[in-house]
């Protein structure tokens, strides 16, 4: 049977892209820009692969992407969950179930999160897999781009499990009531287990942080079961010094995505602080 042109993986990832304006994506519009959706480059470093890769998805050349890799393209393209599922099966992969755990991240908001201008926002899975961060997070809490995916988690990042570097924040993040923050965190990790007990990602890391944290297993014994709301925090920048911030997450309904915001007092110094944060870009910082 002849496929029908423009119905395959590559027709696809060729058509949304072309679809996808890059306002969507908060880049800016040039006069020379001619062309209407994401240029390769830029689906390229949206999606965490190289621009090789693209063109050969595009032109047929590569066609069977790991599901990691249809994961970040579905984010970058801010497809439906219904595009998302199409794109799996394209790339001869099972979409993900109902009682998995999701990284998709949906249009409606994506759009939310292209018009917050500078606040610092980042978007975790429900199993706290980090999986959208903006410019300011990265300016204000250094790249998180440069670390392997799987350590992208702000569990791992919060129980550590061996030694080595954190890979989400190089700098100090003080908290005024760290051991209440911690009970917070696994108690929506274990809330999360109720909503996909059958999901192996979150099985894996409850397993990993019970068996190589002390602290994670001592609270996990608690059985308590909450939800991560607010917090407050003051990062130790490294170029403009302390910055104070609310930390407040929101959640988008059934995946169970979690937003995190982080803002300054409006008015006061750790705004100014935020600001030049922002304009300077994210530090350079050294280590594994």
């Amino acid at each position: 049977m002849m496929t029908k042109p423009g119905a395959g993986l590559g027709a696809m990832i060729r058509t949304w892209r072309d679809r996808l304006p890059p306002s969507a994506v908060a880049l800016p519009v040039g006069r020379t820009r001619r062309a209407t959706g994401l240029r390769r480059e830029e689906l390229a470093e949206l999606a965490g692969v190289s621009v090789d890769y693209i063109v050969r998805l595009e032109q047929g050349r590569a066609t069977t992407p790991s599901a990691q890799v249809v994961a970040s393209l579905a984010r970058a393209l801010q497809l439906t969950v219904a595009e998302r599922d199409h794109l799996y099966r394209l790339a001869n992969l099972v979409p993900p179930a109902d009682r998995m755990i999701s990284d998709h991240i949906p249009p409606g908001v994506h759009r939310v999160l292209s018009r917050l201008g500078d606040v610092a926002v980042a978007v975790f899975a429900a199993d706290w897999q980090l999986i959208w961060w903006n410019r300011s997070w990265s300016a204000l809490l250094g790249d998180p781009s440069s670390a392997p995916p799987r350590l992208r988690n702000f569990a791992r990042h919060r129980f550590p499990v061996g030694g080595g570097p954190s890979r989400l924040a190089p700098w100090p993040v003080i908290e005024p009531d760290k051991d209440a923050a911690d009970v917070a965190v696994v108690s929506d990790l274990r809330r999360a287990t109720g909503r996909f007990p059958q999901d192996a990602r979150l099985a894996a890391l409850i397993h990993e942080l019970n068996t190589g944290n002390e602290r994670f297993a001592e609270l996990w014994a608690m059985g308590t079961v909450g939800a991560h709301r607010e917090n407050h925090k003051t990062v130790e920048h490294p170029s403009v010094g302390p910055v104070s911030l609310d930390c407040d997450v929101l959640t988008d309904g059934d995946s169970e995505l979690k937003i995190v915001i982080l803002t300054p007092e409006p008015g006061s110094e750790h705004e100014i602080k935020l600001r030049l944060a922002v304009v300077a870009g994210p530090p350079v910082t050294t280590g594994g």
